[in-house]
């Protein structure tokens, strides 16, 4: 009787941790077989990438736009300005230093403003 009492005890366990995972969210998806299964739902990451694309492509964006505007000499000033300053400031200073993706598209960005 033991043996029919673990086996039932194992049951219910695997019964217990699949619950939990369906109570996250489920999927029903129809087997190859016909059957209906259903599947606990994936987790997504907390850290989504097209989110960070975009912020880093809009970031991208607003330096040529400056860059393109100011011109190189100009926009060089500001930065240096920037790197005395505060630790924010200078943290700013090297995220808006020009790099060469920056300089290339605000050279044909300044190509077709003129």
């Amino acid at each position: 009787m033991s043996d029919a009492f673990q086996d039932f005890d194992k049951r219910l366990r695997r019964i217990h941790t699949k619950r939990v995972k369906l109570s996250n969210g489920y999927v029903s998806v129809v087997g190859g077989d016909g059957l209906i299964v259903v599947k606990p739902r994936r987790r997504r990451s907390i850290l989504r990438l097209r989110p960070l694309i975009f912020v880093i492509l809009g970031f991208l964006a607003f330096k040529v736009i400056i860059l393109a505007t100011l011109g190189q000499p100009v926009y060089e000033e500001r930065i240096e300005a920037l790197r005395e300053g505060s630790t924010v400031e200078q943290a700013g200073a090297w995220v808006m230093q020009a790099d060469p993706w920056t300089v290339m598209l605000a050279q044909k960005l300044r190509a077709t403003m003129r």
